[in-house]
């Protein structure tokens, strides 16, 4: 299945939002420095998402390739490292690469290659494991569904991402985010359902399993992590 129009028009959207706008926040926010307390709570509930994904995976991952879609600054990738995984870490956002590059321990620099770009390129080849923290939010169901389709032929074990939940709170949000200009806001996330990505997959052929695995809600920090196995 190959990128929709909506998805690479979304992509673009969220490479502009990161590069142009949002760099310095998350650069701050992935740090130990200081942040408010609004902030404080997103960067706990981020912080728990990511020990909840790798809970998924095995302690010990020497030998295996790990893909870490959308790795942002690069934490997961580290994490990653240390349990012995060969990671491929890349983001839309050249800019957060960076980062992610002067973030790295010299220890782990030969297990992680990092790159800027899709995280769905075929050329970036085939994995044991993939991960997807937070990268998939702003998508629609269908782009969710065609993520999955274009992955699952490169995937021997599980793919672990997030998802916004379909709460009341975050249904308000989202709704109310429609009513501003989308120049003078930060890309929509979309709420999902695990049943709407499941009918999706359906419509697109898509096969395999997609498993409900948790929700992490921490202040404004609101996220489900769910499981799909090829």
């Amino acid at each position: 299945m190959d990128a929709t129009p909506t998805y690479e028009r979304t992509r673009a959207r969220v490479e502009d939002y990161f590069d142009r706008t949002a760099t310095r926040t998350w650069e701050r926010l992935t740090s130990d420095a200081p942040v408010s307390g609004i902030r404080a709570t997103v960067r706990a509930g981020r912080d728990r998402m990511r020990h909840l994904m790798l809970s998924r995976l095995p302690s010990e991952l020497n030998g295996a390739r790990v893909l870490d879609a959308g790795c942002g600054t690069g934490a997961m990738a580290v994490e990653l490292a240390r349990r012995g995984a060969d990671v491929v870490a890349i983001d839309i956002s050249p800019a957060l690469i960076g980062i992610a590059q002067r973030r790295c321990p010299a220890n782990l620099a030969g297990r992680i290659t990092f790159r800027a770009g899709d995280m769905l390129a075929p050329e970036l080849g085939r994995f044991d494991y993939a991960l997807a923290m937070d990268s998939m939010i702003y998508y629609g169901a269908e782009d969710v569904a065609g993520c999955l389709a274009r992955l699952r032929p490169r995937l021997a074990e599980s793919f672990v991402f997030t998802l916004a939940p379909r709460t009341p709170l975050l249904m308000a949000m989202w709704r109310a985010g429609q009513m501003f200009p989308r120049s003078n806001r930060a890309p929509t996330m979309v709420p999902h359902s695990h049943k709407g990505i499941t009918r999706a997959m359906r419509r697109a052929g898509v096969g395999g399993a997609l498993v409900p695995v948790d929700r992490v809600t921490s202040g404004f920090y609101i996220s489900s992590a769910m499981e799909f196995r090829p």
